[in-house]
């Protein structure tokens, strides 16, 4: 079993900037690959980006692409999310989530599927004010 704690959420305005932390602890030797979703309420989870454990590939989708960066501290099992240029719009509950195996499928659209994902944490919410 993997756990996933986030932290990192705040308040900010439009145009500031956010660091995003994920520390997955338990059995983290399962884990291939590790992604950022974030959701609003009424809406669909939406993924943002991820990044493969073992040669950090990454994936971003193109609302976030250019502003947000995923990175991770190897060997120490922790994921960053960089959220530069931030709009009223980013405001969400955001989540850390861990997949197993990094299948061909991550690199041609997999990784944006909640459901590749195995692992989820609590999220960390991000406000956003114009």
């Amino acid at each position: 079993q993997v756990q996933l704690v986030e932290s990192g959420g705040d308040s900010v305005q439009a145009g500031g900037s956010l660091r995003l932390s994920c520390v997955a602890s338990g059995s983290t030797v399962h884990i291939g690959f590790m992604g950022w979703f974030r959701q609003v309420p009424g809406k669909e989870r939406e993924a943002l980006a991820s990044i493969t454990r073992v040669s950090s590939d990454t994936q971003y989708s193109d609302s976030v692409k250019g502003r947000f960066t995923i990175s991770q501290l190897y060997g120490a099992t922790t994921v960053y999310l960089q959220m530069d240029s931030l709009k009223p719009e980013d405001t969400a509950l955001y989540f850390c989530a861990a997949g197993r195996q990094v299948e061909g499928d991550w690199y041609t659209g997999s990784w944006s599927r909640a459901a590749t994902y195995r692992y989820w944490g609590q999220g960390t919410q991000v406000t956003v004010s114009s």
